[in-house]
């Protein structure tokens, strides 16, 4: 029945789009219209849809793994979008192709994206080696869309060749971005009280470069002030993967100010990164996180969408608010139902 129902999905999909063949291959070839539909479907919440693109990335994964991951984080008005714009230009004149994958704060009852990242970087977006990708982050935790992943290879697959991951911000668990790109960085702005509280230590502890941006101006000292408290916190951290030591830097994405240090330092952390840890096999263990997290997620997704199961959720919630089962024992009793099922 299974396949059954997935050969209607390709028959009616390729009706409307075309081919996976001729999809894949214009994938391939760098065309962007492709690649956004792509992703869009990839987006989609429809089975049909993510079926579709599945097949669509399984085609091109070979062409995939070999482009330079960054994740970009940091809190709301930090000028993450100005920094990627011109840390992005800088790196387009450098002859490297620039995807940005942009998520963007979603409405928890719409779903609906806030913000325009295309707006935002509007230089960059002119660009013909520059393609920029907004999508909405929804009800996923990690600062990241459940999809971005699938983004990130298509967009890999077409030829481009760094990968530019912006999350949301820091406040929700930024460890599912460090499980798909290569080097993480932290921007942090002063002029806003006390940094080191202000910033979890666990964000922190997870950055590979920690920027203090909009060092000009009124603000230059206070940026260097705040590099120096950072430089000596995480002096006491113990170092990232291959005994990297987080580095602590300024820059002025708006007057253009520190950013070829930044990606110097970036050229030297992928250098060493390579050298102790072979890519590839970094590669392989994200593939890895990633199935296990896809497990997760619909196991998830198959147990809320049982009536009888949800019927059974609300009879152990009961129980559980008036102390009869405990929450434990109760997730139990629900679970092995399912799996009986």
């Amino acid at each position: 029945m299974g396949n059954f129902r997935n050969r209607n999905f390709l028959h009616n999909l390729e009706k409307e789009y075309g081919s996976i063949k001729e999809l894949s291959n214009k994938i391939v070839s760098g065309d962007i219209r492709t690649l956004s539909r792509c992703i869009t479907l990839s987006e989609s919440s429809r089975e049909d849809h993510q079926f579709f693109s599945r097949k669509v990335l399984e085609k091109v994964l070979p062409m995939t793994g070999n482009s330079l991951r960054i994740g970009i984080s940091g809190p709301p008005g930090v000028g993450k979008s100005t920094f990627i714009e011109t840390f992005g230009t800088f790196l387009i004149e450098k002859g490297r192709r620039i995807a940005v994958l942009a998520v963007d704060p979603s409405s928890s009852k719409s779903g609906g994206s806030i913000l325009g990242d295309k707006t935002r970087m509007e230089r960059l977006a002119q660009s013909e080696n520059a393609f920029i990708r907004p999508s909405p982050a929804g009800k996923t935790l990690g600062g990241v869309s459940r999809h971005t992943r699938e983004a990130l290879l298509l967009c890999e697959a077409s030829g481009y060749d760094t990968i530019i991951v912006e999350t949301v911000g820091v406040g929700q668990s930024e460890a599912t971005v460090s499980n798909m790109i290569d080097i993480f960085l932290l921007l942090i702005s002063p002029g806003s009280g006390d940094e080191l509280q202000g910033i979890k230590r666990g964000i922190v502890e997870l950055a590979d470069l920690i920027i203090v941006n909009k060092a000009d101006g009124s603000l230059k000292s206070e940026a260097e002030n705040i590099a120096r408290e950072y430089n000596s916190a995480v002096k006491l951290l113990r170092p990232t993967i291959n005994n990297w030591n987080t580095r602590v830097v300024t820059c002025s994405a708006l007057e253009n100010i520190g950013i070829e240090e930044i990606w110097s330092i970036t050229e030297e952390y992928i250098q060493n990164f390579d050298n102790e840890k072979n890519i590839s096999s970094h590669r392989k263990e994200q593939f890895q996180k990633w199935l296990r997290e896809e497990i997760t997620q619909n196991l998830n997704k198959q147990i809320y969408s049982e009536k009888k199961i949800n019927d059974l959720i609300e009879l152990y919630e009961e129980k559980v608010l008036i102390g009869e089962v405990l929450p434990s024992a109760a997730a139990y009793e629900i679970v092995k139902k399912f799996l009986k099922k």
